[in-house]
């Protein structure tokens, strides 16, 4: 059994979210607030310790026609930083173009505030994009 571990990578926040162990189901964990770039591999390694895991689920923020802009050269950049300091872990791409507005709707629906929306959505999104990695291994 292994269990994965997702990013939703933004300029001021990376969401995270973890898979059970038997890599069925996708939980949110935490926000990680963006100071530097060591800081941010620090939390990230604390979180890879915690959750026992050495298995990293990128979203990949892609253009509408699919094609791969800006962001997604700051994601790979970011991965590629972290792939040097944790040789050991495995990186997978998911493509989370809609992952922050399921997220979104699934708050709104769930009659949470805008103000709580903003604090969870980058967790959330994580949850989408690690789901959808999950639902397509099985």
């Amino acid at each position: 059994m292994k269990r994965y571990m997702s990013l939703d990578i933004g300029d001021r926040t990376i969401g995270i979210a973890v898979s059970d162990l038997l890599g069925l189901t996708a939980q949110g964990v935490e926000t990680i607030r963006r100071k530097s770039l060591a800081d941010d591999l620090k939390r990230l390694g604390e979180l890879m310790d915690q959750y026992e895991t050495k298995s990293l689920v990128s979203g990949l923020p892609k253009n509408m026609d699919g094609t791969e802009g800006d962001r997604c050269a700051i994601v790979k950049e970011f991965m590629a930083e972290v792939k040097k300091a944790y040789p050991e872990v495995e990186v997978f791409f998911w493509d989370e173009r809609l992952s922050t507005v399921a997220a979104t709707r699934s708050l709104i629906e769930a009659d949470v505030s805008r103000r709580k929306r903003k604090k969870v959505i980058d967790k959330m999104a994580a949850v989408f994009i690690l789901q959808g990695f999950l639902d397509s291994k099985r």
